[in-house]
């Protein structure tokens, strides 16, 4: 795919399909190249990524953590068992977590969301991010209006782990 999207999601479906074709399952960034051969920086608006196929062995990951991701559009204000974040857009925290322990996660907004995890064990992630405040309008003509002041969205694990390659740790 060539072109900035905002859409993350969109672009996400288009390598998995690229993928599938190919056989790929798995991918790396390729930093792109300053002049004198060192990597430039990360740039969201141009990045490009390899695809490979790697036994499923030889995938490793780190486990036990949870990763909340910003939307993309601004600052997301949350809480972590009270103890607040603010993620910057196109970026992430991770928290590591411990199994049994339950964790609550809160938009901090009158109308937001609040979710309680609680991980069973250390061998997966959980992968979630943070919406900014959607306004929607009835428009059938009976009236009404739906207001929500940030949401908390769970994420497959594939797509957390691609925003995880392409977003900013904080």
């Amino acid at each position: 795919m060539q072109g900035f999207s905002k859409y993350d999601d969109e672009v996400f479906a288009l390598i998995y399909k690229k993928a599938k074709e190919i056989g790929a399952n798995t991918y790396t960034l390729k930093p792109f190249e300053n002049i004198d051969g060192t990597a430039q920086d990360f740039n969201p608006s141009n990045y490009r990524l390899s695809l490979y196929f790697l036994p499923k062995d030889k995938i490793t990951e780190p486990t036990g953590y949870m990763y909340i991701f910003a939307s993309s559009d601004k600052d997301q204000k949350i809480a972590v068992n009270k103890k607040d974040y603010v993620i910057s857009p196109r970026s992430y925290i991770m928290l590591e977590t411990v199994p049994g322990e339950i964790y609550t996660v809160s938009t901090k907004k009158l109308l937001g969301s609040t979710i309680k995890i609680q991980p069973k064990d250390s061998s997966t992630n959980q992968y979630f991010q943070i919406s900014a405040t959607k306004i929607k309008s009835d428009h059938t003509g009976v009236g009404g209006l739906n207001l929500k002041s940030g949401d908390i969205i769970g994420l497959e694990s594939s797509y957390g782990n691609f925003l995880r390659t392409i977003y900013k740790k904080q």
